[in-house]
Order: C-alpha cells, then sequence, then structure tokens
C-alpha cells in the first residue's frame, strides 16, 4: 500500500478504492467522472426582518475604546471589576510558573 499527499488536507493520506487495487500505474480502461459535491447547500439570503435583534452598538463602543485618552476602563464598575479581575489572575498564574519552575530546577535530596 503506497501513500500520497493530500493538498487539501496538506498530509498523507491513503490512496483511493481504484488505486489501491491497481497497483504500479495500471489504469482502468473506464474513466469514471467525479461524484457530485453533496456538502453545499443552497444559500438562502436572510431577510432583514426575521433576523433583526435591536441596535447594532459596535461603531459606538469602538468610538469609546479607541478614544486616546489614556485611561484604559471606560464603563464603570463591571469593567473596572473585570479589569482587575484579569490583572490579578494574570499576576498570580505567573507567579506560580516561577515557584513551579524554582521548585523543579532543585534537585532531589537523597535519604
Amino acid at each position: 500500500m503506497y501513500y500520497q499527499f493530500s493538498s487539501f488536507m496538506q498530509k498523507l493520506t491513503g490512496p483511493l478504492l481504484a488505486n489501491a487495487y491497481c497497483t504500479q500505474g495500471l489504469k482502468p480502461a473506464a474513466v469514471s467522472e467525479a461524484s457530485p459535491i453533496i456538502f453545499i447547500t443552497p444559500i438562502k439570503p436572510v431577510s432583514e426582518s426575521s433576523q433583526y435583534m435591536g441596535i447594532n452598538r459596535v461603531l459606538d463602543l469602538q468610538r469609546l475604546f479607541q478614544r486616546p485618552d489614556g485611561v484604559p476602563i471606560k464603563r464603570g464598575v463591571p469593567d473596572k471589576l473585570l479589569y482587575r479581575t484579569t490583572i490579578t489572575l494574570t499576576v498570580s498564574v505567573a507567579v506560580y510558573c516561577f515557584i513551579a519552575l524554582y521548585m523543579a530546577a532543585q534537585p532531589k535530596h537523597k535519604k
């Protein structure tokens, strides 16, 4: 059994069934047509009234957060809480990693 390179999956794959039974470059006399693609589904346009959930505020929030005023926290207590929790977790995990590396670097004591 030989393997061939699949350019779609970027790895080696097994041969097709026709190639597995016709070894050493022998090909069947009849050329078979490619099977139809079965994964394509028709694209239906989404009507604006059926999927509209409210006002899109993304542009307003982008303007708010990208304003160059030097303040990292813009919208009050919930944002301050999320920001401080993220910083605390980042620092504590970094300290834990350094402690784990220090303990792993120590030689084991023989008794």
